[in-house]
């Protein structure tokens, strides 16, 4: 089980700061959802892990600094699914998460019939094997997300980062993908930071919410401490109600500003 820390993580693009001095301890095993409106932040401190864009202050895993890290020792620690990933259209989709399979791999060598297996039980686990053999660009936008997903789990790194990896799902596809993610957690003991803007689904997987905005973490702990009307209010600028149920599920439902004629 890995844990991952952050020491004043500061990410600019030019004279805009995007995550400014941003400190946390990821503990081996949790799961931590960044959440905040759009341009809190979210997105590049998980780009930060990724290794995707510069930045100041310190990352660390189990203690040791990222920057310390070769690139393929980075890809055997941390799997990333983007926000918006760029896929290569030809490519089968049992091709593309074998990919994930990649940072085990000699550099003469190829994938063994262990990693072959491991990608079909995944496929499997996410509902997407009948499309092991589509060529990607014939993927609608959800089943293409699906099989980022995939890609991700089969890396098997003690790291997940995932970038609003349910945006482009339907109810019930969220739910299994997150499910999948949250069995794997508890079986494997994966670390996972996310950043994702259905605030019901963030409090209901995650066991401690970060809430960003401007690039300032203001609010960090349990769903039932953050998700609270007042706060929404101040940093998302809506009005919602927050209920809570008998078995600590947390919900988030927006209510309209203008009563109905």
């Amino acid at each position: 089980m890995t844990s991952l820390a952050f020491s004043n993580l500061t990410v600019a693009y030019g004279d805009s700061v995007a995550v400014d001095s941003f400190t946390d301890v990821v503990r081996p095993g949790e799961w931590l959802c960044l959440i905040g409106p759009n341009g809190a932040g979210k997105s590049s401190l998980l780009r930060s892990v990724a290794g995707l864009v510069k930045y100041q202050g310190q990352i660390t895993v189990d203690g040791a600094s990222l920057d310390l890290r070769s690139t393929r020792r980075r890809a055997e620690l941390i799997a990333h699914v983007p926000q918006s990933p760029a896929l290569p259209d030809d490519m089968t989709a049992f091709e593309y998460v074998l990919l994930g399979r990649n940072p085990y791999v000699s550099y003469f060598g190829s994938e063994t019939k262990h990693d072959r297996e491991l990608v079909r039980q995944i496929l499997e686990r996410l509902d997407v094997s009948e499309f092991a053999q589509r060529r990607l660009g014939t993927l609608s936008g959800g089943e293409r997300q699906r099989i980022v997903i995939a890609r991700a789990l089969a890396q098997e790194a003690p790291i997940l980062l995932l970038d609003e990896p349910t945006s482009a799902l339907d109810i019930g596809h969220q739910q299994q993908a997150l499910e999948l993610v949250d069995r794997l957690r508890r079986e494997h003991g994966f670390t996972v930071l996310s950043a994702m803007h259905d605030l019901t689904l963030a409090g209901l997987y995650s066991d401690r919410l970060a809430l960003l905005h401007h690039g300032h973490c203001v609010s960090s702990g349990p769903a039932d401490e953050v998700l609270r009307a007042e706060t929404l209010s101040e940093f998302y600028g809506v009005s919602v109600t927050v209920h809570r149920d008998p078995d600590g599920t947390v919900v988030v439902v927006p209510r309209r500003s203008t009563p109905l004629a």
